[in-house]
């Protein structure tokens, strides 16, 4: 399956920033499970060049996962990443030099912008789909004037959660989530159960409701945890896909 096909699987990319070669394949495994498609390793992460050939040995020969590269800066890091076996590449800036290489390595090309200028200097070079980075500081509105120039679909990254992921995604083709699925370094009192006295995550009045918990009332062990708040943002990014299909029936680009 393509990149654009997960996308519309479960519309959220997995930023997997500080994984490590030891923890990609069981985290995966609780992503796979839980419906998120997209899983990006940032460069930046410790030996991420082997977490990603690791990964892509064990689920590239099905359609369940997807798995790139993010915080890419250079034409050699692109080499790299294809030699991997990573199959997309997300870099922080728009740089002509990282998207012409990996469109030569036939991998999609999803470089950061920030500005219209950046967005269609790097459209002309060739990328796939465009990162906002950061979303949550521009706000969806941001996306909705872009879009009347810039047809190539935007990820929004950078600030976007549960209590405004559905907005992004009635405007955006996707939305990058971090520390909400995976932070390196939490303990199981962090990543366990919620101190906070708030209410689990759930549907009021036939929306999902807000919470500020680091985990939202959810106990067991640290899979079982992980497993849990994994769920719930492919539930959540689900629905929010569901009302950008129905927003973009009513309302044609």
């Amino acid at each position: 399956m393509t990149f654009s096909e997960h996308a519309e699987h479960c519309p959220v990319v997995a930023i997997l920033r500080g994984i490590t070669p030891d923890e990609i394949l069981e985290v995966c495994e609780v992503l796979r499970k839980s419906g998120i498609r997209l899983l990006e390793v940032p460069l930046n992460s410790p030996d991420a060049v082997e977490s990603i050939r690791r990964a892509a040995e064990k689920y590239h020969s099905g359609d369940e996962l997807l798995v790139g590269a993010g915080t890419v800066l250079s034409p050699e890091d692109v080499r790299r990443v294809a030699g991997a076996g990573g199959k997309f590449i997300i870099s922080p800036d728009t740089n002509p030099e990282v998207i012409r290489e990996t469109k030569q390595q036939r991998l999609v090309s999803i470089p950061g912008f920030f500005t219209a200028t950046e967005a269609f200097t790097a459209l002309r070079a060739g990328a796939d789909y465009l990162k906002l980075f950061p979303a949550g500081a521009l706000g969806p509105g941001y996306v909705k004037d872009l879009k009347a120039v810039i047809k190539a679909p935007i990820l929004a990254v950078g600030g976007v959660g549960e209590s405004n992921i559905d907005t992004f995604l009635a405007v955006c083709a996707g939305a990058g989530i971090g520390s909400a699925l995976y932070k390196p370094g939490k303990s199981l009192a962090e990543i366990g159960p919620s101190r906070s006295g708030k209410t689990s995550c759930g549907k009021v009045n036939g929306k999902f409701a807000k919470n500020s918990g680091p985990c939202y009332g959810i106990s067991g062990t640290r899979e079982e945890v992980f497993h849990a708040e994994s769920l719930r943002l492919g539930r959540l990014s689900a629905h929010a896909r569901r009302c950008r299909v129905a927003q973009n029936s009513q309302h044609p680009v």
